[in-house]
């Protein structure tokens, strides 16, 4: 039959709340070879021949619909902006639902999903696509695939296939990690702690190597692999094993820092029907995927994987959510463990797989060594890192993490010990270098006439060490050794095997070929003392990532950190620590143990938004209390399984609120912003 007469369902690409849900349109003659499911579209909306984009969702034929669901006339569509479907179905299914439990819009999902379109690269990828000799005839317009511009459609190369390398998973019980990807399991995989040089003379990580695996093993049963990564480095390390392990034109990277058409032209190659292994950063659960076989994140704690942007979905959530509807198998992969995943795996949703031995890096805590000289014990360095590093030395470089950048990122008064503020904006004073003058970390002013609020002194004192001021100490300590600073403004990622002192920042430590030879990891009291729910976690996964950079046998002394967290690295048992933390927040009811939202707007707004709660069962509100004048947060907290009752009260009010506010036709009236704002699930809320 022809597809005449048919209903197109449009997503409205707005931030609004009350446009979040489907639009209809009818289908104009010329359009209706076009205009199918997955395509850009342009649609009039409301009055003064505005024009606005969004996605064609679905099609319908009004003649099996309902009598009643399509009253009255229908705007006509537009425009088809292009034949391209960039939005599969897979996706659109999980933007919704990933939005609806955030109580957010989809739309805003879709912003990181689909990138913007680059006309030409696009225009080349169509050219390459076969054509349906009769466009305009489609036995079945509802579920047929586009017979204009088909994704390729050729069978999968079985001699590819059966040339992969097959993954020897080397370190892991036979068969073990093969079963996950046959069976679609889900499980928790504890990494291997040492580097592996690859065929190259590459150095990375053995977490790299095993990731790439998974991906290998994956696109051999002729499915394929979403890979996901905190950042670039941890990019690079797996593109690197990739290069070595997998067929040439199977891995997509899909990576912010490309440029538009690069990155547009990965995102394309995922829409075809070949499998493959996409390689990304957090945005990169939403990619396209044919026949989807696994989902496998790194190190999924990184505080990376939180969507900064509205409606603030985890990464991790979104993969959990993309795992139940493609049945696929799901792995996360770190040297420590994350709360969120130590919870599904005591309720028995995640299975685990450990290594075939306990091998783990030789963890020295300075607080468990006996220490005569009180002042030694308090030392920033004592006696037995010093005598490791000077050691280690002989044979190669010796890594130094350090909690901060920069030269001394935090002074105070000589006199009264006060920490030293700016008199403009009220920010932390600090130095660049020796002989700078002390300026404010926040707007950048001048202090060089500072007097102390609190007793007038003048005189300031350094208090914390970046890592310019310990390298400068260092360097002074150890004359004619190599010194490299490694932090967010000195990038440095490889590194050779000869003598050198390395200082770098948690997370920005270099690759060294045949590993550290010994690693001092300083200031722990200072990352300890982070205000945060998550920070014993955090660093205890700072600590194992820079760990796992040792040579076989290398110590790694710990300085100033004692207790349950010493313990748990000193035994290589991040289960432990994470089971114990869990215990905690479920006595406390904090998250993960139940989900929060938080609640922000003006007094009545939010007095509002909680009223539409007052009717479920098992939720308690913190607050509300002031933030920023005249607007209030409250705290909610509530068991998982009243989620999605939550999640659709409070995007009710969301916009219940946005709609009262819109300015009424005809008149000029100004109408003040929406202040309702709702996030679940905000890592550092509590």
């Amino acid at each position: 039959m022809t597809r005449s007469g048919l209903v197109a369902r449009v997503l409205i690409d707005s931030p609004l709340p009350q446009l979040d849900h489907l639009f209809d349109y009818r289908i104009p003659e010329e359009l209706v070879a076009v205009a199918l499911p997955g395509v850009r579209v342009r649609v009039p909306f409301r009055s003064g021949g505005r024009i606005i984009d969004g996605y064609l969702i679905e099609v319908i034929d009004p003649s099996t619909a309902p009598s009643d669901q399509f009253t009255g006339t229908l705007s006509p569509l537009d425009a088809v902006v292009s034949a391209a479907r960039v939005l599969t179905p897979e996706v659109w299914m999980l933007a919704r639902r990933a939005a609806d439990r955030a109580a957010g819009n989809a739309s805003d999902i879709l912003r990181l999903a689909v990138p913007p379109r680059q006309v030409r690269v696009e225009k080349a990828w169509l050219a390459a696509q076969p054509v349906h000799p009769d466009p305009l005839v489609e036995p079945n317009p509802l579920v047929e695939p586009n017979p204009l511009v088909e994704l390729v459609e050729t069978p999968v190369e079985t001699s590819r296939l059966q040339s992969l390398t097959t993954p020897a998973f080397v370190g892991y019980p036979t068969g073990r990690l093969d079963t996950v990807i046959m069976e679609r399991q889900r499980v928790a995989v504890a990494a291997i702690p040492e580097l592996v040089a690859l065929a190259d003379g590459t150095t990375i990580g053995r977490w790299a190597q095993t990731l790439a695996e998974l991906g290998i093993a994956t696109l051999a049963t002729g499915t394929s692999a979403i890979l996901c990564v905190p950042d670039y480095r941890d990019q690079d390390q797996v593109q690197a094993a990739l290069d070595q392990l997998a067929p040439a034109g199977s891995v997509s990277r899909v990576d912010a820092r490309q440029s538009n058409p690069d990155r547009y032209r990965a995102f394309l190659a995922c829409l075809g029907a070949e499998p493959r292994i996409i390689l990304g950063n957090r945005s990169a659960i939403y990619a396209p995927a044919t026949s989807l076989g696994l989902i496998a994140l790194w190190d999924d704690g990184d505080p990376l994987y939180a969507e900064p942007l509205s409606p603030y979905v985890h990464a991790r959530d979104a993969a959990l959510i993309r795992r139940e509807e493609a049945g696929c198998s799901l792995v996360l992969l770190s040297h420590s463990r994350s709360v969120e995943t130590q919870r599904l795996v005591e309720l028995g949703w995640l299975g685990e797989v450990h290594p075939a031995t306990n091998r783990h890096p030789r963890i020295i805590p300075t607080d468990f060594q006996s220490e005569s000289d009180q002042q030694a014990r308090a030392a920033r360095i004592p006696t037995a890192a010093w005598n490791a590093a000077r050691e280690a030395l002989r044979d190669g470089p010796v890594l130094v993490q350090v909690a901060s950048p920069g030269y001394a990122p935090m002074l105070a008064c000589q006199t009264c010990k006060k920490a030293a503020r700016c008199t403009t904006c009220q920010g932390p004073l600090g130095l660049t270098s020796a002989r700078a003058v002390p300026a404010c970390r926040w707007c950048g002013a001048l202090a060089a006439a500072w007097t102390c609020t609190h007793c007038e002194g003048h005189k300031l004192r350094v208090v914390t060490m970046g890592t310019g001021r310990t390298a400068e100490e260092l360097g002074r300590a150890f004359p004619g050794a190599r010194i490299i600073i490694a932090d967010g403004e000195h990038s440095i990622q490889t590194l050779g095997g000869d003598a050198a002192l390395v200082i770098a920042t948690r997370g920005a430590e270099p690759i060294p070929a045949g590993g550290y030879r010994a690693i001092l990891i300083l200031d722990g009291e200072r990352m300890l003392a982070r205000e945060s729910l998550r920070v014993g976690e955090d660093c205890l996964r700072w600590w194992s990532n820079a760990a796992a950079l040792a040579a076989p046998g290398a110590p790694v002394v710990l300085v100033g950190v004692g207790g349950a967290l010493a313990r748990a690295l000193n035994a290589w048992q991040p289960e432990a620590f994470a089971s114990s933390e869990l215990a905690d927040r479920r006595q406390l009811r904090f998250p993960p143990a139940v989900r929060v939202a938080s609640v922000t707007g003006t007094a009545a707004d939010v007095e509002a938004a909680l009223a539409d709660l007052a009717e479920s069962a098992g939720l308690d509100v913190l607050g509300p209390v002031s933030t920023e004048a005249p607007l209030v947060r409250a705290i909610v907290r509530f068991a998982y399984a009243t989620g999605e009752e939550v999640s659709h009260a409070l995007k009710a009010s969301v916009v219940r609120n946005a709609a009262k506010r819109r300015r009424p036709a005809k008149s000029r009236s100004f109408q003040p912003a929406p202040t309702l704002r709702v996030r679940f699930d905000d890592p550092e809320l509590l």
